[in-house]
């Protein structure tokens, strides 16, 4: 198993988990204590076998090495940016705690100049600690090093998460993917393929009765797809103004 995970061979992890789905798979598998995860989240080239890892029942997402360090700890010190959005998928994943010499994560991902890192952990929406009371924040140790870019998204971030959030989404072309699957679907929806009971009699005012049942962020997603504007994001209290906008339209 351990050279399948080496290897990032994927199919032929699935086919040894298949055979023998009870091994151990927190196994450590050498003298530092780094289990199969370990090893997955080291390379970016091993991150297809993450995700069969983490399916299986025993697994223990927060396991340490000999230094207290987790497998998503690893990866951001590492720079590994396909393993943390694998990582990141998976609610069980502590992403804050520290190694036993106290550094987290965000400070790796930080101290190695992984900005790709950090966007993908705003995109995803997850917790991220900049610092704790008492200790140093983690951008100011940044701007005594000039790393302004991640300085200036960092305190973006602090101030106004969703926003920032948002705005991240956009850049990595999230926000339009997601946008543009939602579009599909209320199309869908709203053309009455699905059969959804709606006595509204104009399809511009049933599609926005649909919708406005869509989760706000997707429906902020949807909004600037349709009538937003390419430089600013449609505030949350706008998004409803948008869609009767979109309806009028139609």
């Amino acid at each position: 198993m351990l050279n399948a995970v080496w290897q990032g061979d994927a199919k032929k992890v699935a086919q040894l988990m298949r055979r023998d789905p009870g091994f151990n798979v927190n196994l450590a598998q050498n003298g530092e204590e780094e289990t199969l995860l370990h090893y997955a989240c080291a390379v970016d080239m091993r991150s297809a076998v993450i995700p069969l890892l983490l399916a299986h029942p025993g697994i223990d997402v927060n396991t340490k090495d000999i230094n207290g360090q987790s497998p998503f700890n690893l990866a951001c010190r590492s720079g590994c940016t396909s393993c943390v959005r694998e990582m990141l998928k998976d609610s069980r994943v502590i992403l804050n705690e520290p190694t036993k010499n106290g550094t987290t994560p965000l400070y790796w991902a930080a101290a190695k100049d992984h900005l790709g890192i950090i966007k993908w952990w705003i995109a995803s929406g997850r917790e991220m600690e900049l610092g704790k009371p008492g200790d140093i924040d983690q951008t100011d140790v940044l701007r005594k090093k000039g790393k302004t870019e991640m300085v200036t998204l960092l305190e973006r971030f602090k101030e106004n998460p969703e926003k920032t959030k948002y705005q991240v989404r956009r850049s990595l072309d999230l926000v339009d993917e997601m946008a543009a699957k939602m579009f599909a679907l209320v199309v869908f929806v709203s053309d009455g393929l699905l059969q959804i009971k709606d006595t509204t009699p104009s399809p511009a005012a049933r599609f926005f009765n649909i919708a406005r049942r869509l989760p706000l962020e997707l429906q902020m997603g949807l909004c600037y797809r349709i009538v937003g504007s390419p430089k600013e994001i449609i505030p949350s209290n706008e998004t409803e103004v948008a869609f009767k906008e979109l309806a009028r339209r139609l």
